[in-house]
């Protein structure tokens, strides 16, 4: 890896072409590759054609973009031309998106053609630029086309022209709109010194080589993804390869198999899912897993399949984003599995803590950066607990036009109130214990995490999610059952139906009959259901309390009959749900 002088993004690409040329950076799977000396006059002419736009330096121009190449191409063109870049989540509806575009005053859009349904409108007014090819998708009459014969002539001139500008570490790079938990979406501040020192800083936890293949499947407008695979592989030499499509099962597979990634990021949900639905119901079905001295054997071979599955070559699984189950990670740490787990927020360009695989404590996010000072603010003096509170130089300056939120996330000496709940133990490890804006205070003063309520009743093999609140009677959990569970409640009703016609179809002479005999068995098969479901709901509540404090037990179990609604790092939408009825 080279010296990084100015922490700036431009200096990354300009570095990466002298000391990585020929290697390949980024690509679609089964498709060329675009290299690092490659990447330099691609974001150069990006650069010069945002220029022609009009676009200065300290203007912002958003992007909408599926994750591929040109994304990562875009970005760094319009860092190079000095803009401030406004990275929009593609599922974000086209209301949030105008809104985000009109609140940064972005005067221009990069966009892949797949999205631009979503801002087509905006055309009359922004500048839509495809992220594909650099040509002009949308824009107010009379603007330029590099399409056209003079237009292309123009911007080659341009590009053979163009001069470099000027950016220190301390410009705004991002602009970066949270969908957020609690509330609604803030555009954070982050320097080009934030994002590239955050990076820089992370080698404590993750050292790439430039034989690493990155595998990604999380959103690029989310600094998780952005910070600690885009940005951290093209600083060290690495090759990331993209999806086609959303990362199913059957997109997936294929695409370990070809990649073979030896570095993959991910969010708590999926490995959560592969756990409970895959590995430990087959691991449970052995009847050696019963016995203690066979159980961490057959953990082991179990942590080398699930290796095998993402490819047979991954050294580092970063998960992050959410708190990652108990179970499933004393499972990927028995297995021997190189997960790796890692705290931040998007106001700290993510990172703020974290530990390499191989050096996790059960729990833990891992060591704070070094660099990064932490303090637990007004400590309970029985625990240990506060709230975590950070400075460095990867803290944003604030939320963009928002004085009033920006004064708010920061105490009166400097420090960044995270809003999370923890401690550190006597290493300097950081535990998370959740939000404060979550914590329920309990009738006797006790201190009630909703997040790892939820963490217990997730371990039932009926739960597919659920969300802990109180209601001032006791604590409430919105219940979402597996897809299977209902199926089978589902069949339960339909064969009470099938019974009811046939029933009629037996009586149809007298139709009287029919029709009340026919009711009275469908009435039997939705009280069935309905009674199967109380039941179930029930026995969740008592499993669950059996293994919480009595403080922390709970009261009420509903149904919650659809998804819960999630951000983009699939924590659940908790401000959507307090009070709410399923």
């Amino acid at each position: 890896m080279y010296d990084i002088r100015s922490f700036t993004l431009p200096e990354l690409v300009e570095e990466g072409a002298r000391h990585y040329a020929g290697r390949p950076v980024l690509a679609m799977v089964g498709k060329d590759p675009v290299h690092y000396d490659e990447l330099e006059p691609l974001t150069r002419r990006a650069a010069a054609l945002l220029e022609l736009y009009g676009v200065k330096k300290g203007d912002r121009v958003a992007l909408l973009s599926e994750n591929r190449p040109e994304w990562g191409i875009s970005y760094l063109g319009g860092s190079r031309a000095g803009a401030v870049l406004v990275p929009i989540l593609t599922d974000f509806m086209p209301e949030q998106i105008a809104n985000i575009i009109g609140h940064s005053e972005s005067s221009v859009i990069f966009a892949s053609r797949k999205f631009l349904p979503k801002i087509a409108d905006l055309g009359k007014k922004h500048v839509i630029v495809s992220v594909e090819d650099l040509s002009l998708l949308v824009g107010p009459p009379g603007i330029f086309d590099a399409s056209t014969k003079e237009g292309a002539a123009k911007l080659e001139s341009a590009v053979s022209a163009w001069k470099r500008v000027e950016v220190s570490g301390d410009d705004l790079a991002a602009v970066v709109y949270t969908s957020g938990t609690t509330g609604l979406s803030k555009g954070v501040m982050l320097t080009h010194r934030n994002i590239v020192w955050d990076a820089w800083a992370c080698r404590s936890i993750i050292l790439l080589r430039r034989t690493d293949r990155l595998l990604s499947v999380l959103p690029l407008a989310h600094t998780y993804e952005f910070t600690v695979a885009f940005i951290i592989g093209l600083m060290q030499g690495s090759a990331t390869y993209y999806l086609d499509k959303p990362p199913t099962a059957t997109v997936l597979l294929p695409a370990l198999k070809a990649v073979r990634p030896t570095i993959m990021l991910t969010v708590p949900l999926i490995m959560e899912k592969i756990y409970r639905a895959s590995i430990k119901p087959t691991l449970e079905a052995m009847s050696l897993y019963k016995i203690p001295a066979f159980k961490p054997i057959l953990e082991l071979l179990a942590g080398i399949k699930l290796k095998k599955t993402f490819g047979g070559k991954i050294r580092f699984f970063g998960i992050g984003g959410a708190p990652l189950a108990a179970d499933v990670e004393a499972f990927l740490y028995n297995a021997h599995f190189n997960y790796a787990i890692g705290y931040g927020l998007t106001e700290t360009a993510p990172m703020l803590a974290g530990a390499a695989p191989g050096k996790q404590k059960l729990r833990s996010t891992g060591p704070i950066l070094k660099g990064v000072e932490v303090r637990i603010a007004n400590p309970r003096p029985d625990s240990g607990e506060g709230e975590i509170q950070v400075r460095g130089p990867n803290v944003t300056k604030g939320y963009y036009k928002d004085p009033e939120r920006t004064k708010e996330i920061f105490t009166e000496d400097g420090w960044f109130r995270t809003g999370d709940l923890g401690l550190l133990d006597e290493a300097g490890r950081v535990y998370v214990r959740g939000r404060s804006k979550t914590m329920i205070l309990g009738s006797s003063g006790e201190n009630i995490y909703p997040e790892e309520i939820e963490a217990v009743i997730n371990r039932s093999p009926w739960v597919a999610e659920s969300l802990v609140y109180g209601d001032g009677n006791g604590l409430v959990a919105l219940v979402q059952l597996k897809p299977e569970v209902i199926e089978e409640m589902t069949a339960r009703v339909k064969d009470g139906l099938d019974s009811a016609e046939m029933a009629a179809a037996r009586m149809s002479k007298a139709v009287s009959g029919a029709a009340a005999q026919a009711s009275h068995v469908a009435g039997e098969a939705f009280a069935s259901a309905e009674h199967s479901a109380g039941l179930m709901l029930e026995r969740i509540k008592k499993e669950a309390n059996e293994k919480l404090a009595a403080f922390s037990r709970i009261g009420t179990v509903k149904l919650q009959h659809e998804p819960f609604e999630k951000t983009p790092t699939q924590k659940i939408k908790r401000f959507l749900y307090p009070g709410k009825k399923p």
